[in-house]
């Protein structure tokens, strides 16, 4: 499965002062604090301007999304958890695959067009 999720902290954070994040800390700290525990997850990941997306098992990912969604929490009293999934049993690679097969439809129209 492929599960594109983004997570943002808001309100005051429980954690504030020596040893926790500071009031005025910056949601990319927050999404920093996310990002990492996705990485070292070891499952295929991608993150860009709005989203990071895992690839793997319905265990494994939405354990590492609980555990990111928790480190944001860090940063805030409130977390706010946007999730969408493509849940295809059988099929793996497709973090790459959906946009390999995407940009071969593209390059043959282009190359349609060239011919026309």
């Amino acid at each position: 499965m492929l599960v594109a999720f983004s997570v943002a902290p808001s309100g005051v954070g429980p954690e504030t002062g020596p040893g926790g994040p500071s009031a005025d800390a910056s949601v990319h700290d927050a999404v920093a604090a996310a990002v990492k525990i996705v990485r070292q997850s070891g499952l295929p990941n991608r993150t860009d301007a709005m989203f990071t997306t895992i690839e793997g098992e319905w265990d494994e990912v939405m354990e590492v999304i609980r555990r990111a969604t928790e480190a944001v929490g860090r940063y805030g009293s409130r977390v706010s958890l946007v999730l969408k999934a493509d849940i295809r049993p059988g099929h793996t690679g497709e973090l790459t695959g959906k946009v390999e097969r995407l940009e071969d439809v593209l390059a043959a129209e282009d190359e349609y067009r060239g011919h026309s």
